[in-house]
């Protein structure tokens, strides 16, 4: 059973990495191919995380780099058919809901090869969300479709999938967290940036901070509403450090609307800082030092998809500058609350958990880290051979 497993963007690899673990256990049965896009293409966003979460070099890298979506969306395309016409798989597996995920996807089904979407059925139920069209399109042509979650399967079974296609196998995400927490836990970055120092009596003090990302084209490309979370941003940091390592393109846009005065140049996190109140940017960091900066905040804001499942596994009230979310879960069950780009909003959940108010939650029951060996036990009993 030859199989191409597919990763792009820097959420992917968290994704294939658990998968990659659980097949070495089927190694007589599998012959797996690892296909890098360069989706996310410098090292901050894609070799680090290869280090961090242990996975081999990609067999198959495709260098699609950047461009619009749909530049993107065709060059990986483009580049993946051919290598599916060399290589010939038995079946793909794509992850999440980026452009390559549904790129590799619709280039597979094309050649009546059969694709397992890892991550399926997740809706936020906003068609500007280009995250959203990925989702709905992958699924539509998968023939394997991995859910984390019952309404995942919901979602699915309303838009008319028959049920043999939908597994309910609990979230991939947390297959990676719970497997490198404690890993992270030895991770020295709050040293590096000045949050926690040692005492004399052999001890050590950490400073409360908070925990920031932003990067979706609605919140950073948008001047308005970028300004309203930033005037959140700058009550919340009065009362707590807020710590931001942000995306190249976020930074960017940062300078173009003019809001650099706003925050404080935290750099690479390599020397450490004084940390007072304030907003503090700093280089995109891989996952280990991300993993141990967010499981140790007082609280998160996010914009993020996995964030708000890791949050709520790691019981860390999480605050979502959207208004729609394609996991909710995160809120009926976990510690995520809804809050947009309303200052107001922000302001009240952010002082809530300050005030010791914030919100609880648990885990669904089958974020348990065994996703991925679900998944390929699946693979290996229902897969039948195509026809050469």
């Amino acid at each position: 059973m030859k199989i191409f497993l597919v990763a792009g963007a820097r959420p992917n690899f968290m994704k294939v990495a658990p998968i990659i673990r659980a097949i070495k256990r089927h190694n007589r049965l599998i012959n797996k191919v690892l296909v890098h896009t360069g989706q996310h293409y410098d090292y901050e966003m894609s070799k680090v995380f290869f280090e961090d979460l242990e996975l081999p070099e990609p067999d198959i890298y495709l260098g699609a780099g950047s461009g619009s979506h749909a530049e993107q969306t065709g060059q990986i395309m483009i580049k993946f058919e051919e290598v599916l016409l060399e290589g010939k798989p038995d079946l793909v597996v794509v992850v999440g809901d980026v452009n390559s995920t549904i790129a590799c996807a619709l280039a597979s089904v094309k050649l009546h090869i059969p694709v397992a979407h890892v991550e399926a059925g997740l809706r936020s139920f906003d068609r500007t969300m280009p995250e959203e069209i990925n989702r709905l399109l992958t699924d539509a042509i998968s023939d394997y479709l991995f859910t984390p979650s019952p309404d995942a399967d919901e979602n699915l079974k309303n838009e008319g999938i028959p049920d043999s296609k939908i597994f309910l196998v609990g979230d991939i995400m947390v297959d990676s967290l719970l497997f490198n927490l404690e890993k992270a836990k030895k991770s020295k970055i709050l040293e590096r940036l000045g949050l926690r120092k040692s005492l004399s009596d052999g001890g050590s003090l950490t400073t409360d901070y908070s925990l920031l990302t932003l990067h979706r084209p609605s919140n950073v490309d948008d001047k308005d509403s970028f300004s309203k979370i930033i005037a959140a941003l700058t009550e919340i940091a009065k009362r707590i450090p807020i710590i931001f390592p942000a995306h190249l393109r976020t930074k960017k846009q940062i300078e173009t609307f003019g809001l650099r005065r706003h925050f404080n140049d935290m750099g690479s996190g390599r020397r450490k800082k004084t940390v007072n109140k304030g907003i503090y940017l700093l280089e995109p960091l891989g996952y280990l030092d991300f993993l141990n900066l967010m499981m140790q905040a007082k609280f998160v804001l996010t914009d993020s998809g996995g964030i708000q499942e890791e949050t709520t596994v790691l019981d860390i009230p999480c605050l979502t500058l959207r208004d729609t979310t394609e996991r909710p879960i995160t809120i009926s069950q976990g510690t995520n609350v809804l809050v947009w780009n309303n200052t107001q909003k922000i302001i009240n959940e952010a002082f809530k958990v300050l005030d010791g108010k914030g919100k609880q939650g648990k885990a669904y029951e089958l974020w348990d880290g065994k996703t991925a060996p679900r998944i390929v036990d699946i693979l290996v009993n229902s897969f039948q051979p195509a026809a050469r």
